[in-house]
């Protein structure tokens, strides 16, 4: 039922944007107007959130440590999993936003009889999910040229490079076939595994499956659909310059594309999507685990309270803790003896 909703959401959008594109004045709302708006939804929200993440205060250095930390000179430090400078962290991010290197260490695990929990890999989801992004990303890029003139040199050597094999005309780029690919083995994961399928929502499945509307349609307009690209090219160049012209030669195909596209952009800030920008600002990455070199100081904490250093905690509370059991590092003080007390009957002055 939550696919299907998600589902239902995607193909009421798809019918509303071709429907809405047939009535007088849809073509200018679906193709200049709505794209506006949605790509200053995206620039407002997106740089309101990562602004909000940037001044939220960290009140403990939680950095992941997934190897040895920095200790004594004959024990190895991993620089990379568990960096104490500031270069190791650089390297960390580096690995994390290109390589996805969390994602590469990962690993899943299951029951099998006995029953026995059993650990294994889980390359599966980092290869698939590497061929996403870079894929999705040479994709945007090749776009680039619908919406700059001239061209720049780059995009050239990007698209030969993205249809060197030549398959077909027009010529078969490696990178459709390579996100539609991975994106459907993202989304049969969701579905097929009763695990992923138990925790995850709609809101899980609804960003997966809009982009397969967009990847599906771009698809259909490049090798199926014959569309009008001058007039699209025309249009993508009016809407950076300001001077936006929706032709009648394009075809209903398009609006569905550009509308999912602005659905994109503007669920993009409000979504786990947001992941882009808050993979710089996660304390577990951009952190280094050097706690026992330089005193992390909660932001939280009210200027009048002074750092308590554990010698000053074990002072304040010495006696307490060695009633309690607790070692500590320096016993108390003996007490002084007490004065012998009175015989029965007599005062303490008689004494």
């Amino acid at each position: 039922m939550k696919v299907l909703q998600a589902l239902g959401i995607v193909l009421a959008l798809m019918l509303l944007a071709y429907v809405g594109a047939a009535v007088p004045g849809g073509r200018t709302l679906f193709g200049v107007v709505l794209p506006y708006l949605g790509f200053a939804v995206f620039i407002i929200f997106f740089i309101a959130k990562v602004m909000d993440w940037a001044r939220s205060p960290v009140p403990f250095r939680i950095p992941t440590t997934a190897g040895q930390a920095n200790s004594l000179p004959w024990i190895k430090q991993n620089k990379l999993d568990c960096p104490s400078t500031t270069s190791g962290v650089i390297g960390r991010m580096l690995l994390e936003v290109f390589l996805f290197r969390s994602l590469f260490k990962n690993t899943r695990a299951e029951i099998h009889e006995g029953p026995k929990l059993a650990y294994g890999s889980s390359k599966f989801l980092w290869l698939f999910g590497l061929l996403f992004h870079y894929s999705f990303l040479t994709i945007v890029l090749r776009h680039l040229r619908l919406f700059t003139d001239p061209v720049p040199g780059f995009v050239h050597i990007l698209e030969f490079a993205d249809g060197f094999m030549q398959v077909g005309a027009p010529v078969l780029y490696q990178t459709d076939i390579v996100f539609l690919g991975a994106l459907t083995f993202l989304l049969l994961r969701r579905l097929l595994l009763p695990n992923i399928r138990y925790i995850s929502l709609p809101a899980d499945y609804f960003p997966l499956l809009l982009i397969l509307g967009i990847g599906i349609t771009g698809v259909l307009m490049r090798y199926v659909v014959r569309v009008d690209v001058i007039s699209i090219k025309m249009l993508a160049n009016g809407l950076v310059t300001g001077k936006p012209f929706v032709a009648d030669t394009i075809s209903g195909i398009f609006f569905i594309h550009m509308f999912l596209i602005t659905v994109l952009l503007t669920y993009f800030p409000f979504s786990k999507l947001m992941h882009m920008g808050g993979v710089f600002l996660s304390p577990t990455r951009n952190l280094a685990n050097n706690s026992r070199m330089v005193r992390h100081v909660n932001p939280w904490n009210d200027p009048s309270i002074k750092p308590h250093s554990y010698a000053g905690y074990e002072d304040e509370f010495r006696e307490f803790m060695v009633d309690a059991g607790l070692p500590v590092e320096k016993e108390p003080e003996p007490k002084p003896a007490e004065e012998e007390a009175p015989a029965e009957g007599e005062t303490k002055s008689e004494s």
